[in-house]
């Protein structure tokens, strides 16, 4: 495998991200040494490639990302992977708000817990959250699967349309338009086969408590 070593110690959040368009078509795998929280790291790119940041990263880490696996093992702030097409974005710490806001495709995983609309307008794709997930969780979703292993506050599923929210721990309230059903054994299946192979260890009694939110309509 081909790698290439950006630091980004002395790079503004504009000079990353042209250095990492530069160095992705020739490499299998870019590291960022140094990332300091900039901004919009990775934003559009397009290129099928591993991208390994260490440290955290602050706003829009992946937007609009198509292909690319991003593994992050800080931090990040709002609206990680928003709108992804494609790819994968790992998130070893926790994410501010809007995490997987908008996602077409792809995979969304945050370790930890994230901030408040967590999903929000998400059309396709899956968002696994490992900790806890604030206010209006899965807001105006039309479509995907949002997985959230721990608590969620007020307004889960406000105005969702279509997609699935599945909530292992407490829900405060549901939102306008969200119902709360129980899991199929195919629901667990699918539930055990995901967030195994993302390195989540449940029992099958903890796949079993599952919630399913869905559409009332």
């Amino acid at each position: 495998m081909k790698e290439y070593v950006i630091d980004a110690k002395d790079m503004d959040a504009k000079e990353l991200n042209r250095a990492i368009k530069e160095q992705a078509p020739l490499y299998d795998k870019l590291i960022i040494e140094n990332p300091e929280s900039r901004h919009n790291i990775c934003a559009g790119l397009s290129e099928d490639i591993d991208i390994q940041i260490n440290g955290s990263a602050g706003y829009f880490v992946g937007t609009m990302v198509n292909g690319a696996k991003i593994h992050i093992d800080g931090n990040a702030g709002w609206f990680a992977g928003d709108n992804m097409t494609e790819g994968e974005l790992i998130i070893e710490g926790t994410a501010g708000d809007g995490a997987g806001q908008g996602i077409y495709g792809g995979t969304v995983i945050v370790k930890g817990s994230t901030g408040s609309r967590t999903g929000e307008i998400m059309k396709g794709g899956t968002v696994i959250i490992g900790g806890n997930s604030g206010y209006m969780t899965g807001l105006l979703m039309m479509g995907g699967r949002l997985i959230i292993l721990g608590d969620v506050t007020d307004d889960v599923g406000e105005s969702i349309m279509r997609g699935t929210i599945y909530v292992l721990g407490d829900v405060k309230s549901l939102g306008k338009n969200a119902v709360m059903e129980k899991t199929t054994l195919k629901d667990q299946n699918e539930l055990k086969e995901i967030l195994t192979e993302y390195g989540f260890d449940l029992t099958d009694i903890e796949y079993a408590n599952f919630k399913k939110i869905v559409n009332a309509l």
